[in-house]
């Protein structure tokens, strides 16, 4: 590696771990903040030389290694880098080679999983490589010997309280492990050096270093109310489910067989119990009374959102935060973050007119009270999650958000103008769309033609048309389904220059890969083929990527336009894709990229970030620092706004 004429030591390195928290479950964060943690398993490669393993349980960690963590001229890489970098940091704060409150810089690191998840390929190193078809394929025989080695045995009845194994129990299986780890480091290499010739940019880097210092931050977490909600819901849980086993007679009413078959026994057979779906049989107004009763009971004790206060719990760590709560690339190709642990992607929002006031009962866990006053507690308990979170001591959250921004995208992208003029001047959309639409002037647009202009525009811009529509709640907001087929049909008339930009986008896709070559679009898109990949030029520099792409034959003669990518319940597979599909990867693409680049602008202007939800930027800031209103759009950073 080569950085300003000057040569970089390529370090890369794999561990081994154990800790008595479970890594699923709790975050890397939580996980190697547990006194239990230690590495046990250190493999490294240094340039071009031999793999290298240290026993750490025979043996400390070298000098030299501890001295290259903190060395620019040594750039540390791993595949997912973040528990590397993690566990080292919690390793030299120990050692006192790090303060208390510093992280080993993430601009000194280099995480081969992006790299592969950047192209579209798998975040699983083993399907990586098999996928690659790399020289060195990642030891199958990890996951055995990471359960045997790395967490502590599970109580059983002759064995009562857990336990760790240790080398000398079963050491034919440690020296397995030995070899698996350095296997590891010899595959993450095969990898990263089939993965050289196409370059990740320094500016994706410098994302990645952003979202490491922000999962570093962490967010606060209110433990009192957190404490209060989880004795609120153990309360009302046990009382709920006291309830159902007394309606159904059920020793178990939580096992799905034997509730389903007591359905069949009252004459309402369900063959699934979704909460969707029994929020319908609900609605209907069908059920009998006991059987209502019953699956209203259920809904109660199925209340995901409310486990979230578990999860506070769980996952905060010693500094009282939660870390780790943004996963770099979790939505592969389009590069936006997903949630992890607590999902703050998705938390449910709040209505209460009294936050204050329901918030100091769930801290007195007066459930009582809340019942009188609200009549619902597990929803007060839900609305009240966002309240969760908080700033740290001495500080305030500040919170500034792009609006409507995939909207302006896509009628960026196509000139829609009309849409634009919208957003410059009232940025009524809803209701511009539904004028648009119907022809009628915005200032005799009714409440029922604003619903139809607002789920139109959600549902329609990405080529969607009648189940787009229902997905989004159309039904559920007064239309009929007869009404659908027309509300397409005039908003694409509304809509010519976005329609045109699908079909545009699906003729640029086709003609490349029938053809080869480099297709331009409107705002500096460029579509072309490298290496077995599709790639689109966005207008920030990044490609989006499409693993060994083609056009496909149907039996009607149209081509598909078809590509290897990661499937919704199951590994990497073949997937189709079309004009609007294309063109939703790239709104949502270049909204990410907004969305980041104003974050690095916030964190320039001394407005920490500590989370962030879609188009949302969540920063942790001194009282008294600037305001709670944020201009991120100048280039020179933000400003406080007077």
């Amino acid at each position: 590696m080569v950085k300003g004429g000057d040569y970089l030591t390529r370090l890369l390195c794999d561990i081994e771990t154990y800790s008595a928290a479970d890594l699923p479950s709790v975050g890397v964060y939580r996980y190697t903040d547990d006194p239990s943690f230690e590495i046990i398993l250190l493999s490294y490669k240094i340039d071009d030389a031999d793999v290298e393993t240290v026993d750490l349980t025979e043996q400390s960690i070298p000098e030299w290694f501890l001295d290259a963590l903190t060395d620019p001229e040594y750039v540390k890489e791993a595949w997912n880098a973040q528990f590397e970098r993690v566990s080292f940091t919690r390793i030299l704060r120990r050692l006192k080679r790090l303060g208390p409150d510093e992280w080993l810089d993430p601009r000194q690191w280099r995480d081969t999983m992006v790299q592969a998840m950047e192209l579209g390929l798998p975040a699983s190193l083993k399907q990586a490589a098999n996928y690659l078809g790399v020289d060195q394929v990642k030891d199958p025989r990890g996951v055995r010997l990471i359960r045997y080695f790395s967490t502590p045995t599970k109580p059983t009845v002759k064995q009562p309280e857990s336990k760790r194994n240790m080398p000398a129990d079963a050491p034919e299986d440690w020296e397995l492990y030995k070899s698996y780890n350095a296997q590891d480091v010899r595959t993450e290499a095969a990898i990263s050096d089939k993965l050289a010739a196409i370059k990740t940019q320094a500016h994706e880097w410098d994302l990645w270093a952003m979202d490491q210092r922000i999962n570093d931050r962490g967010v606060a977490v209110d433990v009192p109310l957190a404490d209060g909600a989880i004795h609120i819901m153990e309360h009302a849980n046990a009382i709920n489910m006291a309830h159902l086993k007394t309606v159904t007679g059920l020793d178990n009413p939580n096992s799905l067989m034997q509730l389903k078959q007591w359905l069949r026994d009252q004459g309402t057979p369900m063959e699934k119990l979704g909460k969707a779906l029994v929020q319908e049989a609900l609605d209907s107004g069908k059920l009998p009374p006991m059987v209502a009763d019953a699956l209203e009971t259920r809904l109660k004790l199925s209340n995901s959102s409310t486990k979230k206060y578990l999860m506070m719990e769980d996952a905060r760590c010693a500094d009282g935060k939660v870390h780790g709560l943004l996963q770099f690339y979790g939505a592969s190709r389009t590069g936006r973050w997903a949630g992890r642990l607590l999902q703050v992607q998705n938390l449910p929002r709040n209505y209460l007119p009294d936050l204050d006031l329901a918030r100091s009962l769930v801290k007195a866990q007066d459930a009582e009270a809340i019942d009188l006053l609200y009549g619902d507690v597990p929803d007060v308990l839900k609305q009240l999650i966002r309240t969760g979170l908080t700033a740290s001591p001495g500080h305030r959250l500040v919170v500034c958000d792009f609006s409507a921004i995939e909207a302006r995208v896509i009628a960026w992208y196509a000139g829609e103008e009309w849409t634009l003029d919208a957003f410059r001047t009232h940025g009524k959309i809803y209701e511009a769309t539904a004028s648009q639409m119907f022809n009628i002037p915005m200032d005799r647009i009714d409440k029922q033609t604003r619903q139809k202009g607002k789920v139109a525009t959600l549902a329609l811009g990405y080529q969607g048309s009648v189940g787009a529509l229902k997905a989004m709640g159309a039904l559920n907001m007064g239309l009929t389904e007869d009404e659908l087929p027309e509300l397409v049909d005039k908003w694409r008339n509304a809509n010519k220059h976005i329609v045109r930009f699908w079909y545009d986008c699906q003729r640029a896709v086709e003609t490349v890969l029938s053809g080869g070559g480099v297709v331009r679009l409107q705002k500096g898109l460029m579509f072309y083929k490298r290496k077995g990949f599709l790639f689109i030029k966005l207008p920030s520099g990044r490609r989006l990527a499409y693993a060994k792409p083609r056009l496909e034959q149907q039996p009607d003669g149209r081509s598909h336009i078809t590509y290897d990518g990661q499937g919704d319940k199951v590994g990497f597979m073949r997937l189709d894709t079309y004009g609007g599909k294309i063109v939703e990867n790239i709104v949502q693409a270049t909204a990410r990229d907004l969305l980041a680049d104003a974050m690095l602008r916030l964190e320039a202007g001394g407005y920490p970030v500590i989370m962030h939800i879609h188009d949302e930027a969540v920063a942790d800031v001194p009282d008294g620092f600037g305001c709670a209103t944020l201009c991120v759009r100048q280039s020179r950073g933000p400003r406080a706004c007077r």
